[in-house]
């Protein structure tokens, strides 16, 4: 298992079009991967899952993953937090 914090920080958080993205990528990889906000914890590869969390600007967030590819899963998509969903 992989974890790797990250804080939110484009303009819309974690919604619509950025949570689309996300949930893409995450799809790229075999690993099981998760999104945790608070004391919740939801699949990262749902987008329903992901808008459920209501994930807006300056919200931390823990991106863990477990499987095969879990290091390069979490790395991708902690990269892709970090630039803002390339907004």
């Amino acid at each position: 298992m992989f974890v790797k914090e990250a804080v939110v920080s484009n303009q819309v958080g974690l919604h619509a079009r950025p949570a689309t993205f996300f949930t893409q990528k995450a799809n790229e990889f075999k690993s099981s991967i998760w999104i945790e906000k608070d004391e919740r914890r939801v699949n990262a590869k749902s987008l329903l899952g992901v808008l459920s969390l209501g994930i807006v600007k300056g919200t931390t967030i823990n991106i863990v993953a477990d499987g095969p590819d879990e290091e390069k899963a979490v790395n991708t998509l902690f990269d892709l937090v970090c630039s803002n969903f390339a907004e």
